[in-house]
This record gives C-alpha cells, sequence and structure tokens, in this order.
C-alpha cells in the first residue's frame, strides 16, 4: 500500500489596499493576484484570460500602472494601491472612459473590456492628450477578439478630450 504524504500549503497574511480599501488575508504563497482579486475578494471584473501574460484580460492598476494580475504574487504588492474596473466608477457616476465606450458601443462582448478601460485609464493620468498611435501602443498588450479596436480607439480619444 502505498501511503501519500500531503505538505501543508505555505500560507501568509497580507494586507492588500484594493479599491481604497485594506483588506487583510490569509493566502496561500502560490497563488497569483488574479486569484486572490477573483477567488478571495469576489472581484470577478478581473478576467481569467491567457495566465500567460500575453492577452491583457487581467490588466489591474498598481500605483496607477497598467499590471497584469496573472504575473503578480500578493505578497509583491502588499501596501501598494490596487485599482479593479470595480474601482474605476465613483459609485453610480461611471468614469469618463466608461461613459465614451458605453456612448460609442467600444465594447462588444465585454471580456476584455475591464483591463482595456485599466490601460487606458493608466495612459491618460500620464499623458493627457495622447496621439491615436500612442493610444495604440498602450493598448497594444490588450487583445479583443470581437472588435477591430477602431470603436475603442475612438472612446479613449473621446474620453480624453472630455478629461481635459
Amino acid at each position: 500500500m502505498k501511503q501519500e504524504v500531503l505538505r501543508e500549503v505555505e500560507r501568509v497574511v497580507l494586507a492588500l489596499d484594493v479599491n481604497g480599501e485594506r483588506t487583510e488575508l490569509l493566502l496561500p504563497v502560490h497563488k497569483t493576484l488574479l486569484e486572490v482579486l477573483r477567488e478571495d475578494m469576489q472581484l470577478t471584473g478581473t478576467k481569467h484570460g491567457c495566465e500567460l501574460g500575453e492577452c491583457g484580460t487581467c490588466t489591474v492598476l498598481i500605483d496607477g500602472r497598467a499590471e497584469l494580475s496573472c504575473l503578480v504574487l500578493p505578497i509583491q504588492v502588499e501596501g501598494r494601491a490596487i485599482t479593479t474596473i470595480e474601482g474605476m466608477a465613483r459609485g453610480a457616476e461611471l468614469h469618463p472612459l466608461q461613459q465614451a465606450f458605453a456612448e460609442l458601443g467600444a465594447a462588444q462582448c465585454g471580456y476584455c473590456t475591464p483591463g482595456i478601460l485599466l490601460s487606458a485609464k493608466s495612459l491618460l493620468e500620464t499623458n493627457a492628450r495622447p496621439s491615436r498611435d500612442e493610444i495604440r501602443e498602450a493598448l497594444a498588450g490588450n487583445l479583443c477578439r470581437c472588435t477591430g479596436y477602431s470603436k475603442i480607439l475612438d472612446a479613449v480619444e473621446l474620453a480624453a478630450g472630455r478629461m481635459s
């Protein structure tokens, strides 16, 4: 008879600042930030995609900068400001990017939209009036299977105009 030895998973207590709220969690050290956001914090706007850092669907902001949450361990971002799509609007008031996407129909199935919105938000916080090429470059890591990207680019330009 074979005897199986199960190892206890190492866990760590972390304090994460997500969408302006500090939360303490006991987490396995191997879980990605993507998994923690979705499974432990029920913030399901951040999507599972390739889980290899190639599609951008899991994009969140870390200290205002777009990062792929599938490639980040929570221990790496303890004490830093994490923003998910759930933290983009202010109550019932949509962020100008969200409003522009809705008005122009820039989201089709919507699966990639949270990552694109957060990447665009990061861009507009550092460059209030980006050129079309700068928008393309900032969104290059976000793949969308439903659109030709034209409406997405239009929506980012519209929001930039309204925000500046």
